[in-house]
């Protein structure tokens, strides 16, 4: 098995015999494991408590019992209830099917007999180790669809294919310190996103600092990210940490990080680098433990060809890159958005009955969304305002207010959701007359009423809708 230097994996193996412990011990170093030995179940746990471990192969038999393995039973099951999922292998050379079966049902994932088998051995904790990280991959898969109505911070809808690919790569490298650069438009949830890679990482029970870098003065750039001391400079009262050192442990978020000014890049690169930094004012280097995720709406690469941007920073940001889609390219998100932002808003105003119309789905759905995620956000939130019914309307939405109005996007509609705009768009045109839109539509009278009844349409309910004129060979 080829084993990264940067992570190498390690695995306790607990038995009272030294020349077993160091017979596996040079086994499992020519396969590229790290191995630490514990003679008793009682150094076993203490190992678990103080480290972390890929794996854990525990002898059956000590010396207090030899024959009956009722001391490795209970270290499995020690382990199975304080470390669950952890890959534990029984070994012992009093093999039974019996005592496998026992081994197996207390939380072991597999046994082996003494002697061993050296190709036995490495082949069972290979698979194991894996079938294990693979168990970790679908847990954070899972824990990102569970997340995908959190209250809180918005929501994170991943429905889409496009979200449901980003899910399911960041989900991947959550739990690694690699750097992690999110490219994409302005309000497209970038914060969010890097909020959610941080809980589903090792980091998630330390900080998560967010600093948006655009906004900070280049004067108090040094000071903002790494801190200072009394007197560094007017005003510095007192001694002050920095954004590196409260996110010491756990992840730093810099948005924006395309408006970084040239003069400060090497500065940050070097804390990125190396960890370390000194506060303003002070001789003293302090050294912090921090992942790093950046975002940005700006093109990179073209800034470094510009030489607006260090090549040097950008490679030490860009380990991973994730594009966010902007809400135009996820259309199966738009509506469980919507319903989310709706209910959250409705919470928050005390209307908790509000919903959404099928005349305002379809509205949602056509609409462009040049404010991405965040315009829906504030969409729902003036809707759930302004409304005065407890079913939200298409006029109630109000999407071209201020704007442009955008060309209705068809092809993202269903043939009824496509009917219902095109009567809308016909009676907001001839101002709510039956007749005159009926005579546009080359309808009766009465089909017009057929077709209003079957959506749900009032001639009075259409005025924000677009009205400019649709192709000639459209559907009637």
């Amino acid at each position: 098995m080829k084993t990264s230097v940067q992570t190498v994996l390690r695995i306790l193996v607990v038995d009272d015999q030294a020349d077993v412990r160091e017979a596996l011990r040079l086994l499992l170093k020519s396969a590229g494991y790290g191995m630490v030995g514990a003679e008793s179940p009682e150094v076993a746990l203490g190992c678990l408590r103080g480290d972390t471990f890929a794996a854990v192969i525990v002898d059956m038999n000590y010396r207090a019992d030899t024959t009956s393995g009722g001391e490795g039973l209970a270290l499995i099951e020690a382990i199975a209830a304080q470390w669950p999922g952890l890959p534990v292998v029984a070994m012992t050379a009093w093999a039974s099917v019996g005592l496998a079966v026992e081994a197996m049902r207390r939380g072991a994932a597999d046994f082996i007999e003494k002697p061993w088998q050296n190709e036995r051995v490495l082949a069972v904790l290979q698979a194991r180790i894996e079938l294990d990280r693979r168990g970790r991959d679908l847990a954070h898969l899972a824990a990102a669809q569970a997340l995908a109505l959190e209250q809180g911070e918005g929501g994170f809808i991943a429905v889409s294919a496009p979200m449901r690919a980003l899910v399911e790569d960041l989900a991947r490298i959550a739990d690694s310190d690699a750097g992690l650069l999110l490219l994409g438009e302005n309000g497209t949830g970038k914060s969010l996103i890097a909020r959610h890679v941080h809980r589903w990482s090792a980091r998630r029970d330390k900080p998560f600092v967010k600093v948006d870098v655009g906004g900070l003065p280049p004067s108090l750039f040094e000071a903002e990210l790494f801190g200072h001391v009394r007197g560094a400079f007017t005003d510095a009262r007192q001694d002050r940490a920095g954004r590196f050192e409260v996110a010491d442990g756990g992840t730093l978020f810099l948005d924006e990080i395309g408006n970084l000014p040239l003069e400060q890049q090497p500065k940050l690169l070097r804390t990125l680098e190396s960890g370390e930094f000194e506060r303003v004012g002070a001789s003293r280097t302090q050294r912090v433990d921090v992942r790093v995720v950046a975002a940005t709406n700006a093109d990179l690469a073209a800034e470094v060809a510009a030489g607006r941007f260090r090549q040097d920073l950008l490679y030490r940001l860009n380990t991973f890159v994730a594009r966010v889609p902007p809400l135009r390219e996820r259309d199966e998100d738009i509506l469980p958005l919507a319903h989310h932002y709706l209910a959250q808003a409705g919470q928050r105003y005390r209307r908790p009955a509000l919903t959404l119309a099928a005349d305002a789905e379809a509205a949602l759905r056509a609409y462009a969304w040049p404010g991405n995620v965040r315009e829906l956000a504030h969409v729902m939130e003036r809707a759930a305002l302004l409304t005065r019914a407890e079913r939200v309307g298409a006029g109630d939405l109000r999407l071209h207010d201020g704007m442009p109005r955008p060309a209705p996007a068809f092809d993202r509609l269903t043939l009824d959701e496509a009917e219902a705009l095109l009567l809308r768009q016909a009676l907001a045109r001839n101002r709510g007359h039956l007749q005159r839109t009926a005579d546009q539509l080359g309808l009766t009278r009465q089909s017009l009423y057929r077709r209003l009844e079957k959506h749900g349409i009032r001639s009075d309910e259409s005025a924000h809708v677009d009205v400019r004129p649709i192709a000639r060979d459209s559907q009637r």
